[in-house]
Formats: structure tokens, sequence, C-alpha cells
């Protein structure tokens, strides 16, 4: 429940209970929340400019973030920011900061010593490269397979440290003794972000496809402290970006001929804009093609070029 006080600052009493508790992410990982501003009485208050506290029912604010979110109206989420403190790897790290819609103050291994953690893999978490894609991971590697990535792993990370701190002890300046050290050491860092931003980064790195380490921050930070900061902006993120699907015009052309029963016009259409192309072994692979048939699966609808009887 969020309450305003006197001055006009909000507050939400389930967050505030968070602030300063650590969330554990991987095996040494963290997201720890700093400091917030705002909630979504702040993103109400926005989109009202002239509202005052009170004169609105819960349900009346809950139907209007929903019209936000579902018209991508963005303003009023940019009201609302939050800062963290995460301790992540620095090849994760790398993913992370490529948002560059935050403001960031990392951890120095120029001032200081680098942090002496790594993240580590067990035997049973190494995964083979994807087929399909390209920067993707594909099935798990065979357990036997891992244990001996995994001790090899323990070897190199035990020996990159010896090295750093051999560095260290011989009195060789921090910023060039740190460059050989892995990228699964863990680096720290402040993070600053407003709400819009932040859904646009939990939406990208929260999706089935990103990489499984930075996937499991944005589950932490999204499920564990987003939906208690802003309940109702978190409901209809997830109703409206999360569990949502959009259709292309083509998608449409398609699909509006398969509920009609129109299956051999669908692949008609199909064939017309290249999505069944022939090559030497069978159809080509085409990146729209099988987004309209995940598309077709969601909607429960068969894909027609994939049925005996297409044409």
């Amino acid at each position: 429940m969020e309450t305003s006080n006197p001055v006009g600052r909000s507050t939400s009493h389930a967050i505030n209970e968070l602030v300063g508790k650590a969330f554990s992410v991987l095996d040494d990982g963290l997201v720890r929340v700093i400091d917030y501003m705002g909630g979504d009485d702040a993103i109400v208050q926005a989109a009202r400019i002239s509202y005052g506290a009170g004169t609105k029912q819960v349900h009346e604010d809950r139907g209007l973030i929903r019209y936000l979110m579902r018209h991508r109206h963005t303003t009023p989420f940019e009201m609302c920011e939050i800062k963290l403190h995460i301790r992540v790897p620095m090849d994760c790290w790398r993913q992370w900061i490529r948002h560059r819609t935050a403001n960031v103050n990392e951890y120095s291994t120029r001032y200081s010593e680098a942090i002496d953690a790594s993240q580590i893999t067990p035997p049973d978490q190494w995964r083979s490269q994807s087929g399909v894609n390209r920067q993707g991971s594909g099935a798990k590697i065979q357990p036997e397979d891992g244990e001996i990535l995994s001790a090899r792993e323990e070897e190199l990370q035990k020996f990159s440290r010896e090295v750093y701190d051999q560095r260290i002890t011989f009195g060789v300046a921090r910023e060039q003794a740190r460059k050989d050290l892995p990228l699964s050491t863990y680096t720290e860092a402040y993070w600053k972000i407003d709400l819009y931003n932040l859904l646009h980064f939990l939406s990208l790195r929260m999706d089935a496809h990103a990489q499984y380490e930075i996937r499991s921050y944005a589950t932490v930070i999204g499920n564990e402290i987003v939906a208690k900061w802003c309940p109702l902006t978190w409901e209809a993120f997830i109703d409206y970006r999360m569990q949502s699907t959009s259709l292309s015009r083509l998608e449409i052309e398609v699909i509006k001929r398969v509920v009609t029963g129109d299956q051999v016009g669908a692949n008609e259409f199909a064939q017309s804009v290249n999505w069944l192309e022939s090559g030497k072994d069978g159809t080509k692979r085409n990146r729209e093609r099988d987004e309209c048939e995940l598309k077709l699966s969601l909607l429960g609808l068969a894909v027609p070029w994939l049925q005996e009887t297409a044409f």
C-alpha cells in the first residue's frame, strides 16, 4: 500500500521493508535496494497533474496505469526511480552496462584490489552452443563432461588470482595487475534508473532468450522488487508486455485466412511474401515465418503450411 506524506512524497510500505535487504543471485551475486522515489501513485499523479491525493479510487488508478502501459505513454513512469546495489560477474555486467539509460558508479579495480570472488559453474550447468541462435545456448552438456569443465574452471580461476595477488605483492599498479583476471570475477556497482527504462531492461533481460545469468538478476529485480514497489504497474507490465504478443501486417493476413478456414489462401499468401522458399535441404529457414508459427501456436491455431492438406 502506498501513502503520501504532507509534502507529497509517496512511500511504499512494501518496498520500505526491502531497503537494505540483499537478494542472492547465482553463487555469490546479489541485488539490494538502496533507495527509491515514487510508486504507483506518483505515476498516476504525473498523468493527472492536477489530481489531489485521495480524490480517486484505487480501481481508477489501476485503470489509468493499465491505459498508460497499454498505449505506451511512457513519461509518467519516468517519475519513479530506484537505486540498486548489485554484485555481478564481469561478463554479465558487460551486457548489463549496454543499457545506457541508468546512472552507474562501479567498484574500481584501479583504486581498490579486485574482489576475490569468481562465478563458478556447477558440473550440471554447462550449456552447449545453440544451433539456431548464434549468441544463445542450447541443451545442457553431459554431466561427466561438466565435471571436467568445472574442475578446469576452478584451476583457471585459482591460478589467475594467484598471478594477480603476486603482481600486487611485487608492487605492480592495480590498474595493470588486473588485466588477466577472468570475466567471471565479480564486480559491484550502484545502478540508478527510472521505472520506464527499468521495465524496458526487464522486458529484454527476463525474456526466455536472454542469457541465463543476466536473466537470473532481472527475474529477482522484477519479481522480488518491482512487483512490490509498484504492484499496479507490475501487473500491467506482465499483462501488456511480458505475456502479450504483437502481430505484424503479414501475420494478421495469415491469421485472417486461418480463422476463416482458408488454409490454401494462407499458404499462398505465405509464399507471396517469400516465407516458403525452397532450398537444397527443403524449405529455407525464415525468422519471420518461425515467429509467426510461435504466435499461431500461442493462439491455438494450426500452422497452415505444416498441415498435410496444405494444398
